[in-house]
């Protein structure tokens, strides 16, 4: 999947997050394994019908690792900062420790759809689910598009779950409004899609951290890119409509990494988040999940033992910080790659206008 060759990355006006370098992509298909892919649902113009449009909206799919998914499964924690949305499956990873699916990115009212469309292309894949074998529990995180999108018209179907799905592919990862994003504000610009990653020198292991978010929250004076007060600064090209919105984020690695370390990383990922601007308003939805590659867990196990390869706590904060850096980045990577966006009854989500970005970057203020 190619990002759009006209878009900038927070990389190109000079600024870097942190100390650690990217993966080549700068992006969570750095970690091996780790496919993403979007639809894009955009059609329509004007004044709200609903049911007709316009339409704003989309799906965006993770899929956490090669191989069989369900037989095999990742271990994996998650963080809930604000609670103010909805995480179908959330439950599941934090009783269990799991993954076991894919996780997709969506709109507010499409959870069940996207909820239908990953559970059968689960259940096509292995026919016993449901008879002899267990049951699954879907992964659906999601973020509010009313404001531009036709939200009623609940656009998103099973089969353009499928479709995203059936895109997945490593390699670089198309941001901004894009897929999920497509609706999606963030500091009263346009947002939407972020990615980023970090390589990390651990001992004699190298290790790769990866995040990808759907970026919808925050309000326009609370907006820092590395300490500039940019939101301050550029006070115009407001939102016909302005929402406080989410953020959902997906962390991934290769590092082997248990549940409660996983746990952990998600709580750093929302640092990240902070760095930019965030505050986690009332109604936010600031959920973080993560998961590691590094370990397969089998579902129906032959011994009532078995072993995993595991980090020492000790050496975890070099992961926290890259949990930190990639979230931050990602944000406003999601920002940066964003059009401009006229959504139902004419509202606009405006994107960050890169000239006066860059005078402000060059200023020192």
């Amino acid at each position: 999947m190619k990002k759009n060759p006209s878009s900038k990355r927070l990389r190109d006006f000079g600024i870097r997050i942190g100390s650690f370098e990217p993966g080549p992509f700068n992006a969570i298909t750095d970690v091996a394994g780790v496919c993403v892919g979007h639809v894009t649902l955009e059609r329509g113009a004007g004044k709200l019908s609903v049911g007709a449009g316009p339409v704003r909206t989309g799906v965006t799919a993770i899929i956490p690792a090669a191989g069989d998914l369900w037989n095999q499964k990742l271990a994996a924690g998650s963080f809930v900062l604000n609670g103010t949305g909805e995480a179908a499956g959330l439950m599941w990873v934090q009783e269990s420790g799991i993954l076991e699916n894919p996780i997709l990115f969506t709109n507010t009212l499409s959870v069940s759809a996207a909820h239908v469309g990953l559970l059968q292309w689960m259940l096509d894949r292995y026919p016993a689910l449901g008879i002899t074998d267990d049951t699954p529990t879907p992964m659906v995180l999601e973020c509010d598009d009313s404001t531009l999108n036709d939200s009623r018209g609940m656009h998103v179907k099973p089969e353009h779950v499928t479709e995203a799905l059936g895109v997945a592919t490593s390699g670089p990862v198309a941001e901004g409004a894009v897929g999920a994003g497509t609706g999606m504000m963030t500091y009263d610009f346009k947002g939407g899609i972020g990615t980023s990653s970090r390589r990390l020198v651990m001992g004699d292991r190298v290790y790769t951290l990866g995040v990808i978010l759907n970026s919808n929250h925050g309000r326009r004076r609370n907006l820092r890119i590395k300490g500039h007060a940019v939101g301050e600064m550029i006070s115009d090209l407001m939102p016909t409509r302005g929402q406080e919105g989410s953020i959902t984020v997906v962390v991934a690695t290769d590092a082997p990494c248990d549940a409660r370390q996983l746990s952990r990383l998600a709580k750093r990922a929302m640092l990240g988040v902070a760095r930019t601007g965030g505050i986690a308003y009332h109604g936010s939805g600031d959920i973080a999940v993560a998961f590691s590659s590094a370990n397969r867990i089998a579902h129906y196990p032959d011994q009532a033992e078995y072993s995993l390869r595991a980090i020492s706590d000790f050496w975890m904060n070099d992961l926290f910080e890259a949990a930190a850096d990639a979230t931050e980045e990602a944000v406003l990577n999601a920002m940066l790659a964003a059009k401009t966006v006229v959504g139902r009854d004419g509202n606009t989500a405006h994107a960050l206008p890169h000239d006066r970005l860059e005078k402000i970057l060059a200023s020192g203020v």
